[in-house]
């Protein structure tokens, strides 16, 4: 499941100003909750799966799946005489045993409409196997479920505009099985634990398209106007990665070695399916070499739907995308490493690890999530370098340290209140942390082949923490239990200070390290690199206690001590290292951080030569990421860095070969509202790049107003992006009703990420609009976006945007608009 890295901070990380939404704040629960305590045990298993057969039908008007199966099982260990099935709001026609082709009913109860208890026809022992027939309807609309910080909703089964009502939205069906959501469109023991190869026969409208695991068997066309479509998995998975998707899809057909590679898409996007999806044989093929473990299944898919509750789910062979992936050339100008290439990635390292080897429960979920977290970077690294990685890997660590909450959680968490709170920043971003600093102690010979031990040793079963340790001990002859009970079966991060003294009469540097954070202390093994006369020298150091002091005897005092120096600590810094120090780190020090830390001290410093220095050398930094922080960091009202930065934003804006730097260096240029560079702004319109239009728009729109209004409405036919919420800015801050209409379409049909990005302005032109029922529209929209996703946090916020547009519909002598704004106010406080 994507990370998101949970759906909260997709939807919300670096949207909003100086507001953190995290899924934390809607799902907190205090300390002293009973439920807390409750210890989640592996579920024993009385039944093993083997086989699951389905033959499934769809009635799009009622949105019912009708469903026939055969599930062939077998006691466990002990003998048994019964079966309790996860089942979840279905109708039960028939529950029979097969014996013989023969039909034998059996007597079941199923009184909570969630799982079913059958009383089997004997007793059966571990070496028999059944198979259990049942008729049923699946009614998932009717299904009352609660999703995750990773999933909006459980209901397992969806119908996407199943009565073509909605004018441009495709018609389409698919499924989301993680967590135990599977079993509200099949019955079965809905467990991580679980394996079971599966066949699956679906009966659709011919003009559809199929997919589901592994190969497609047969195809046979029914003659009234349906098709059967038989997919079959030969390889055991679990229930939960079970798939379907049917509807309208053009198949780019790729591949890797001899095995097939497909890319499913809408039809106006196929032509760019090799440019969305065309790296995967290459990512194959990385991962593979890279884990000694051949890409295990006989062939890779990836398809896009609409209105996916989460990011992107990584069923084995058959990984389904959030539509947010599916993007034109234009747009993916603009891309870099974005949430889609990143998660592309994130979901193909699944395939090893989460459907190879799985999760024994959610209480283990990292062995699943922290891996593919962790390959993201990993990809990175090997594809666009290693400052792509280390920024991607440090913007993971910020989402967990700035998360309120997640210090206090366990990796591996045997408590919890409900299973959908593990999918977290712990288990994503905080375990990717943790598996790179291992890597790092380890070294990637050792890191790379302990992960090959896990993936065989545990190949088509299930994993746990635990396993991976013994892996990866076996691999380096090392003793890991101090790091795995600290790191994960232990909660928290170091809060770690650094400070400096030099001695020049003993020659001698002492490095003061002190954690401060309450709880465990940290055993730290870490990197110390010295720079002095010219050199650069490495000391390798632990720090075992709450305060330790170190000292290094020198021939003359050094110009840097760099404590971290692989920059890969799970730790909240405050290094008092003084200005010069940081302007050589910039200038000398390797990596990103070394760098990034560097802007961050002379950005606070700006008036100062040294930090000039700094902040204009970061303006071509090598890495994109970082002249894209130092151009947002400028005080453009010094008048030194204003006259030595704008030749450099200048040429910036019109020649950097990375379209966000450019578009960036417009936004700065365009903050100086100077008329002379109007036609820097106006050239801009003109490139592909819709980041670079959206900047020189707003741009434009500081300067000349009212032909910003009038370029704006040139460009509603072609927007996507920044390109759309430059428009939305424009009509937001100089429109009124005549493009309200325009407004209240696109902040209605954009996604969800789509929505908060504009909602500020969105806010603002529902107060000024002019017309009354425009403002009462848009108050009722945002009303019901704080409803919608109150689970994550927004509803505070929303409520914050009613009230000033109260006040000024309040100023437009507007009291029928004011008071609908105080009532939507209510009903958001209101909310429990």
């Amino acid at each position: 499941m994507l990370k998101i890295k949970t759906l909260s901070s997709f939807i919300f990380t670096g949207l909003f100003t100086g507001l953190t939404i995290a899924a934390s704040h809607a799902q907190a629960v205090k300390p002293e909750d009973p439920l807390l305590k409750i210890y989640r045990a592996t579920p024993p298993k009385i039944n093993d799966l083997v086989h699951t057969k389905l033959d499934v039908r769809f009635d799009y008007k009622k949105c019912y799946l009708y469903g026939k199966e055969w599930v062939t099982l077998k006691p466990h260990f002990y003998p048994t005489d019964s079966l309790r099935l996860d089942a979840k709001g279905m109708d039960l026609k028939n529950i029979s045993v097969v014996k013989n082709g023969k039909y034998i009913p059996l007597k079941f109860k199923y009184d909570d409409s969630l799982t079913v208890a059958i009383h089997l026809d004997k007793v059966y022992t571990n070496n028999e196997s059944y198979t259990i027939f049942i008729d049923y309807t699946s009614k998932p609309n009717q299904l009352k479920s609660k999703g995750s910080a990773a999933i909006s909703d459980a209901k397992g089964l969806y119908f996407i505009n199943p009565d073509s009502t909605e004018k441009g939205k495709p018609v389409q069906i698919w499924t989301q099985g993680e967590t135990e959501s599977s079993s509200a469109w099949f019955p079965t023991i809905d467990k991580s634990e679980q394996k079971t190869t599966d066949e699956i026969s679906m009966t659709v409208p011919a003009k559809y398209v199929t997919l589901s695991n592994g190969r497609l068997a047969s195809q046979k066309n029914n003659g009234d106007g349906t098709r059967t479509d038989t997919w079959k998995m030969d390889l055991p998975h679990s229930p939960y990665l079970f798939m379907m998707a049917v509807g309208d899809f053009k198949i780019y057909h790729d591949k890797w070695r001899d095995k097939e590679v497909n890319y499913y898409l809408e039809p106006k996007y196929a032509p760019y399916a090799k440019q969305i999806f065309g790296m995967t044989p290459e990512l194959i093929e990385f991962y593979s070499k890279t884990l000694g473990v051949d890409f295990p299944w006989n062939k890779y898919s990836q398809i896009v739907v609409r209105d996916y509750v989460s990011g992107a789910m990584e069923n084995t062979t058959a990984t389904l995308h959030g539509e947010y992936v599916q993007e034109t050339p234009r747009e993916l100008l603009d891309a870099n490493y974005d949430a889609g290439r990143s998660t592309i990635a994130h979901e193909l390292f699944h395939q090893w690890f989460g459907d190879y080897v799985t999760c024994e429960s959610w209480s283990n979920l990292t062995v699943n999530e922290s891996f593919a977290d962790f390959s993201e970077m990993l990809w990175a690294e090997h594809k666009y370098g290693k400052d792509e990685a280390d920024a991607h890997s440090f913007s993971a660590l910020q989402s967990y340290l700035n998360t309120p909450g997640a210090n206090t959680k366990d990796l591996v968490r045997f408590h919890y209140v409900d299973k959908e709170d593990v999918f977290d920043v712990v288990t994503y971003q905080k375990g990717g942390r943790i598996l790179n600093m291992l890597r790092n102690y380890l070294g990637d010979a050792a890191f790379f082949k302990g992960l090959n031990i896990y993936l065989k040793t545990n190949a088509f079963k299930n994993g746990e923490a635990q396993q991976l340790r013994l892996a990866l001990e076996e691999a380096s002859g090392l003793d890991l239990n101090w790091y795995f009970n600290q790191w994960y079966y232990g909660a928290g991060n170091p809060a770690l200070n650094i400070s400096y003294k030099w001695d020049d009469a003993s020659k001698t540097e002492t490095v003061y390290l002190q954690q401060t954070q309450d709880g465990q202390t940290f055993r730290l093994p870490m990197a110390i690199d010295i720079y002095a006369n010219g050199k650069k020298e490495r000391r390798k150091v632990w720090m075992n206690d709450k305060a330790d002091t170190l000292s290094f005897q020198l021939a003359s005092k050094p110009d840097l001590v760099n404590v971290d120096g692989d920059k890969v600590l799970l730790a909240a810094k405050t290094d008092d290292k003084t200005l010069d120090e940081f302007a050589f780190q910039y200038f000398n020090a390797p990596l990103y951080l070394d760098r990034f830390e560097a802007i961050n001290a002379a950005a606070a410093h700006q008036s100062d030569k040294t930090a000039q220095k700094v902040m204009i050398a970061a303006l071509r930094d090598k890495y994109y990421g970082l002249r894209i922080k130092a151009i947002k960091a400028l005080n453009m009202s010094n008048d030194d860095i204003h006259n030595t930065a704008l030749p450099v934003l200048t040429l910036l804006a019109q020649t950097d070969d990375n379209t966000l730097v450019r578009a960036a260096a417009i936004t700065a240029i365009g903050k100086l509202k100077a008329s002379g560079n109007i036609t820097i702004f106006k050239q801009a319109l003109s490139s592909q790049s819709y980041a670079v239009q959206g900047a020189a728009l707003n741009a434009i729109s500081l300067l000349e107003p009212a032909q910003a209004l009038t370029l704006a409405k040139g460009f509603e036919s072609d927007n996507k992006a920044a390109l759309t919420q430059a428009i939305i800015a424009v009509y937001a801050a100089n429109g009124n009703s005549e493009q309200w209409p325009y407004v209240y379409k696109t902040f209605n049909d954009a996604n969800i990420q789509g929505k908060f990005s504009m909602i500020r302005n969105f806010g603002a032109m529902t107060g000024r609009v002019d017309k009354p029922e425009y403002a009462q529209q848009g108050i009722s929209t945002l009303k019901e976006l704080a409803i919608k996703y109150k689970q994550f946090g927004v509803a505070p916020f929303i409520a914050g945007l009613l009230t000033d547009i109260k006040a000024q519909r309040t100023k437009l002598n507007d009291n029928a608009s004011a008071q609908a704004a105080a009532d939507a106010f209510k009903q958001i406080n209101d909310l429990k």
